[in-house]
């Protein structure tokens, strides 16, 4: 007899709640970003392009009152999103191509909050810094030290672009509108959460396609150096012809879709595998 068969289940109310406070946690992140990124684009107040990102939102919570408190309760918050994604991708009993294709973005997801709940909670326990350098370029460095480095890396570059068109994809395709339809929100409620959904998924796009140039360059140069995460998107955007303008609107998009993430944590219909 199967031993799995006498695991229990989780209780998936509990799960249910855990989803919910990692989708609060990521879009205070995903707002936070935008906020300091449209601040950059018009010079207002300090902050500056190239530490509007997620590491530099961490700093910037830190440096509040109440900072710990409020980082510990973020990084909280994006490993209970972690926990649920590797859940999602764990228990997804699809086999076929496209329920594959679907547990990976779970476990990639996964993956990528994990490392950000753990930089968050190093910075609250005093073991981060500010100046920790690039991550992506971390990650590029190590790749092209390996045999057919810059093979690896140029993949990179083309997964990122691809999960950048993917993002796009959502927005112009609608499909993401099933998952709010299927809440039976009030008119007024549904139209606000698939406007904030549509607008967040193309900024995120932009984004992600960026970064996936950046990699590129860095596998087409073998030189680490090339490449760079949300905070080098946005200094791209804010050196190109009206880039203040480009990344103010790319800055507004980044918290529509922390908003689009709060409206899913309250009224979305949370699947749980």
């Amino acid at each position: 007899m199967d031993i799995a068969q006498h695991v229990p289940a989780p209780p998936s109310q509990w799960l249910r709640r855990m989803a919910k406070f990692g989708l609060t946690a990521k879009g205070i992140v995903y707002c936070l970003v935008g906020i300091l990124a449209f601040m950059a684009a018009f010079e207002l107040g300090s902050s500056s392009a190239q530490r509007s990102d997620k590491t530099g939102v961490f700093q910037f919570i830190l440096e509040q009152s109440y900072g710990k408190v409020l980082l510990a309760l973020i990084a909280l918050g994006l490993f209970c999103y972690t926990l649920w994604r590797i859940i999602q991708a764990l228990k997804d009993p699809s086999q076929s191509a496209k329920g594959i294709g679907k547990r990976l973005r779970y476990a990639f997801s996964g993956l990528v909050y994990a490392a950000l709940a753990y930089y968050a909670a190093n910075l609250v326990l005093g073991n981060g810094s500010s100046g920790n350098g690039d991550t992506r370029q971390t990650v590029a460095r190590e790749l092209l030290q390996q045999p057919f480095g810059q093979w690896l890396v140029g993949i990179l570059a083309v997964g990122t672009a691809i999960a950048g068109f993917y993002q796009i994809y959502l927005a112009l395709s609608d499909k993401y509108k099933k998952r709010v339809q299927n809440a039976s929100l009030k008119h007024d409620v549904e139209n606000t959460m698939i406007r904030a959904g549509k607008i967040g998924y193309v900024a995120r796009g932009f984004v992600w396609l960026i970064i996936g140039y950046f990699f590129l360059q860095a596998a087409l140069q073998s030189d680490p150096g090339e490449a760079g995460g949300t905070g080098s998107a946005f200094a791209f955007l804010e050196g190109t012809s009206y880039g203040s303008y480009l990344l103010g609107a790319v800055a507004l998009g980044l918290v529509c879709y922390g908003v689009f993430m709060f409206m899913r944590a309250r009224h979305e219909n949370i699947d749980v595998f």
